[in-house]
């Protein structure tokens, strides 16, 4: 009995084999699609995208630095006696022009001029005794060594009166060189000691600029560079300079370098202290390879463009340069007079076909056209939405 059981069984179980595996013949699998389902695959992957293009074009682009500074007087000092004195005149404006050597401040010379007189008297008599001296010692009625002291006190005498004058001249200080006199801190009649300040004159045709740029660009740097300084105080004016010099001493607290450049101030209407905007000239590179920024594609480290080849897109790596003006330097990837697509090539993929709906100049500065911006705004929505697979890349 339990064998008849288990035959029956084993029967049905064959039985359902059998029919699950004709089943599965007569099935149509997704290879075996309908001629009419065959054509549509092939009309769809050849749909063409529309994109706009421009060509790589070659323009000036000049590596630059860019850092801030400050304006510095080309000469600069604070003017302070060697004497001490009361002040008898002053004989400035305070903030006027001046001129080298003109006489700014006078001390009280009184005192001086009497030590002058004093120290003249004494050179006269010196040198009287000492011409008597040299008569008696031709008829020998003195002696060598009397005749060597008469010379001697005579030369004391001329270097006390030597010395009297120059107290004399310190009483007049004057301009060092020519230029702005700044505020005055004194008063006729201060009583001023040596090195007290009196006033600053600074000389600001033309002006210096102090910047700092980082160790890494010192061998980028040296004298003679061209460079040009914007003011916050005057925006909207550009005032060219060159570096006139380098200072080779790199701070270790900062790891920056100074650098000095010199700019021209005939209308003198920079001043000192200003804050500057400073744009570094390291390199004037005349035909540099640029395209628009909005044609690069980042992809992690590496970025792509987008050729436009025999009606297809051509995925390729470049490497950049500097960036200016939404334009960014190809050093690397691209060849003159490449076309590259700017617009719609969010949906791209190597190979694909492409249709041109706007090839732009670069120098025209416009944005993509109506049709590629809607064909990236309809792609970057179907990314955007849950499940959605993004295209690959190759």
């Amino acid at each position: 009995m339990m064998k008849v059981v288990a035959g029956a069984i084993a029967g049905a179980i064959l039985a359902a084999g059998i029919g699950y595996w004709i089943g599965q013949r007569q099935a149509p699998s997704a290879t075996d699609a309908t001629p009419a389902t065959r054509a549509v695959a092939p009309r769809a992957a050849a749909t063409a995208i529309s994109v706009d293009t421009t060509k790589v074009a070659r323009m000036s682009m000049p590596q630059t630095i860019t850092t801030v500074g400050s304006l510095r007087s080309d000469e600069s000092v604070m003017l302070r006696p060697e004497v001490a004195g009361r002040i008898s005149a002053i004989s400035f404006r305070e903030g006027e022009p001046v001129q080298r050597g003109k006489v700014l401040v006078r001390l009280d010379p009184v005192v001086n001029e009497a030590e002058v007189r004093q120290a003249r008297a004494n050179l006269t008599l010196a040198k009287s005794k000492y011409d008597r001296a040299v008569d008696l010692a031709h008829r020998n009625f003195i002696s060598g060594q009397a005749k060597d002291e008469a010379e001697n006190n005579l030369k004391v005498a001329e270097a006390a009166l030597s010395l009297a004058e120059a107290h004399l001249a310190k009483t007049e200080i004057r301009a060092p060189f020519s230029g702005v006199l700044g505020l005055r801190v004194v008063s006729v009649g201060d009583y001023v000691k040596e090195g007290a300040d009196l006033v600053n004159v600074e000389s600001i045709d033309p002006l210096k600029v102090d910047f700092r740029v980082p160790e890494t660009y010192f061998r980028q740097v040296s004298e003679g560079q061209l460079l040009s300084i914007a003011l916050d105080a005057m925006p909207g004016k550009i005032y060219p300079g060159r570096v006139i010099a380098v200072n080779p001493l790199i701070d270790a607290a900062g790891r920056s370098v100074v650098i000095r450049a010199q700019v021209d101030n005939r209308e003198a209407k920079l001043r000192p202290g200003m804050f500057a905007r400073v744009r570094l000239v390291t390199k004037d590179v005349q035909d540099a390879m640029v395209i628009p920024e909005q044609a690069i594609v980042p992809e992690g480290d590496e970025q792509y463009v987008f050729r436009v080849q025999d009606g297809r897109a051509v995925r390729t790596r470049v490497e950049t340069g500097q960036r200016r003006d939404a334009k960014v330097e190809v050093v690397k990837g691209l060849a003159p007079e490449d076309v590259i697509v700017v617009a719609g090539q969010i949906k791209l993929r190597d190979g694909a076909p492409v249709t041109v709906a706007r090839a732009e100049a670069q120098d025209t500065g416009k944005p993509g056209s109506d049709a590629a911006r809607a064909s990236d705004a309809a792609a970057g929505a179907t990314a955007a939405k849950p499940g959605a697979t993004p295209a690959p890349r190759s």
